[in-house]
């Protein structure tokens, strides 16, 4: 019984920590990406940090062997992976449009919510149910990512960013759902299979455009950055999904809007409220909750 308790921490740790990497991942990749959206177009960006994403899945896919994977029938990736690319995809699109307008403290933490979806998903298809000690603990992190990240309410909510923060939080959270149920057969494949999908898109969006956006050879470093961090942040997310609570991964994972708030703090020079201060308490302590119990 002690060796058996000690591999479920082990493994509650393992997961925790793949969560939260995975949002660390992704705030920065986000950051990154919303401030570089602020000078050429979301669309040119995305379409390249997308391409970016799929040249290092298929590397470490041909590294790993994880092109053995069943693509069809029961634990296929290919359908989910197809269906968390598109949506995924539409969910960037809104994010990075939503940050471009300046107003990082509306879009960055709405988008965040999007944990809710795969959490209601959980709850309600996959009956994963949390003892009432780990749902206080959820409740406080999710709660501390909104308030950490800085929402901007003095001000109102402008339709625009409320819109697109809407749009991305829709986007997001469908796509974890797809991505969870594709990551039971192969995590790495299915996230090789989301950017295919992007890359198919974004194909067809440069043949009608036929531009970068004036994208050039100093913002490569940059591209490559983001392409690789944020498919990295959706590969340990994906594999945090099989490796324990769908519920607790989900919302370890929503954290990035605290690193991205953070890095706008530093680099961008936006001041903290009170508020947020309290929701890194909260998230913090929620955090804390998970991890102990």
């Amino acid at each position: 019984m002690g060796g058996r308790a000690q591999a479920c921490v082990a493994l509650a740790a393992m997961v925790t920590l793949l969560a939260l990497f995975s949002s660390l991942l992704w705030g920065t990749a986000d950051f990154y990406g919303g401030k570089l959206s602020k000078k050429h177009p979301a669309i040119a960006v995305l379409a390249v940090t997308q391409a970016i994403g799929l040249i290092f899945g298929i590397f470490l896919a041909i590294v790993s062997g994880a092109f053995s994977a069943n693509a069809f029938g029961e634990n296929g990736y290919f359908i989910p992976g197809a269906f968390a690319g598109v949506l995924g995809y539409l969910g960037l699109i809104c994010l990075y449009a939503g940050l471009s307008t300046g107003r990082m403290g509306v879009v960055s933490p709405i988008s965040g919510l999007s944990a809710l979806i795969p959490v209601a998903y959980a709850y309600f298809i996959k009956g994963d149910r949390l003892s009432i000690i780990l749902s206080l603990g959820a409740a406080l992190a999710i709660i501390g990512a909104f308030f950490a990240s800085g929402p901007e309410l003095s001000q109102g909510l402008p339709a625009k960013p409320l819109i697109l923060a809407l749009g991305a939080a829709g986007g997001f959270g469908t796509a974890l759902v797809w991505m969870a149920i594709g990551s039971q057969g192969s995590a790495l494949m299915t996230m090789v299979m989301m950017r295919a999908t992007t890359f198919v898109v974004s194909l067809l969006i440069f043949a009608k455009y036929q531009s970068l956006g004036g994208l050039g050879v100093k913002n490569i470093p940059v591209l490559i950055f983001i392409g690789c961090a944020d498919f990295l942040a959706n590969l340990l997310l994906g594999v945090a999904t099989t490796k324990g609570i769908l519920t607790l991964a989900m919302v370890l994972g929503a954290m990035y809007p605290i690193f991205t708030a953070v890095l706008a703090y530093k680099y961008l020079n936006e001041r903290l409220h009170r508020i947020q201060y309290w929701g890194v308490a909260l998230a913090v302590i929620g955090i804390g909750i998970i991890s102990a119990f």
